[in-house]
């Protein structure tokens, strides 16, 4: 189990075990309970940043461990439940953009920051997205709203400008386990019910020539990997056109060729069909950063096949 997947696992544990003492019918055991939960965070969050208090006095190299531990995905997790992380919700959102960007640019989009409010609500626009392509506009979406909980998960809400606002909407995505669906009262397993976008490690991409078409399956779902460019591309395995899987499709010059009909696919532009405007391929969001990449799986994708 990878580190991200143990944090998500904790979380959701943590908040069952809080929902059972909820439901505790005796009031006073009920009030215990949760005046001991609030005590030992209480008790946490002094130790914490009393040791983030030493590290900073101990000089340069101590400002620079607090730094790395605010890159650290558990130590960064711990950080924001406490109020001790040492970038503001702004910068997190900014980092979480950048991160984003080679994204969305390779889908021919790009993505602004509009503002942060004093209560954590985020209003982003995004541009140039595929007009024609109603599920990159989803994707984009998604993966932007992806690495902002990922990066911030204290936001409390994510609105969005721009060419992609309707399809924004339908998406309705909420990631799983992200401490903001717990601040606005909302479990991490309500979020997960919902059935929306649950994101993978995948493994082994680095490895992957340029120029290649790699089938990988990632949570039972078969995907297909290439690298072009120094950007690395991913999507669903079925070819609109006719129906069959791509695999065993010519790549060339970024076009991939289906093997069955031979409708031709830009990859580096959302997977567009060449000739024929209203098909595409399904894009798949993926984020790749520090040689961890993870990819979005729709639930109701899998739910609808």
């Amino acid at each position: 189990m990878s580190e991200h997947k143990d944090v998500q696992r904790r979380i959701e544990s943590i908040e069952g075990l809080v929902r059972e003492i909820e439901k505790v019918s005796d009031p006073a055991i009920q009030s215990l309970s949760k005046q001991l939960v609030q005590s030992l965070m209480d008790l946490h969050g002094m130790g914490l940043e009393r040791m983030l208090e030493i590290t900073h006095h101990s000089g340069a190299s101590g400002q620079k461990i607090i730094d790395e531990m605010g890159r650290d995905e558990l130590v960064s997790s711990l950080l924001l439940l406490y109020g001790l992380h040492p970038l503001d919700l702004e910068s997190r959102v900014l980092q979480a953009l950048e991160k984003s960007r080679p994204y969305l640019r390779s889908h021919g989009g790009n993505v602004e920051l509009v503002s942060v409010s004093e209560s954590g609500a985020v209003t982003l626009k995004l541009q140039g997205s595929c007009h024609s392509c109603p599920s990159s506009a989803i994707t984009l979406q998604s993966t932007v709203e992806q690495a902002i909980y990922d990066a911030a998960p204290d936001v409390t809400s994510i609105a969005v400008e721009g060419v992609v606002a309707e399809a924004a909407m339908a998406s309705g995505f909420v990631p799983l386990a992200n401490l903001a669906a717990t601040a606005n009262g909302r479990s991490a397993a309500d979020a997960g019910a919902a059935g929306q976008t649950e994101w993978e490690d995948v493994f082994g991409l680095d490895a992957l020539p340029p120029g290649i078409l790699r089938k990988q399956d990632v949570a039972g779902e078969p995907l297909l990997f290439c690298q072009l460019n120094d950007d690395f591309y991913a999507y669903g395995m079925t070819c609109p056109g006719c129906g069959q899987p791509l695999e065993g499709g010519r790549l060339e010059n970024a076009i991939l060729a289906c093997p069955i009909c031979l409708q031709k696919y830009d990859l580096v532009h959302a997977g567009r069909a060449v000739d024929i405007s209203p098909l595409h391929l399904q894009p798949i969001p993926l984020l790749k950063e520090n040689g961890r990449a993870r990819v979005a799986v729709l639930s109701r994708a899998r739910g609808a096949g």
